[in-house]
């Protein structure tokens, strides 16, 4: 699992260098998310349906899950 931090704030301006480091760092952290997003879908995709129950899931449940909205 990748982690990116922007939880930094600055004070001032950095003006047009410091709006594409922000885009950039936007982009690269949507990419991350959607990878974590991706290897988690697969890892419980690859379960069968008694592991799943195991740990209270259920294969409707995945995407859900995957998105983080479980």
């Amino acid at each position: 699992m990748a982690a990116l931090d922007t939880t930094r704030t600055t004070t001032g301006s950095f003006g047009l260098v410091g709006r594409i480091g922000a885009i950039f760092a936007s982009v690269v952290n949507a990419v991350v998310e959607w990878n974590d997003a991706r290897a988690t879908r697969n890892a419980l995709s690859g379960l069968t349906d008694r592991e799943l129950d195991d740990i209270g899931l259920c294969r409707g449940d995945i995407d859900f899950v995957a998105e983080g909205r479980r």
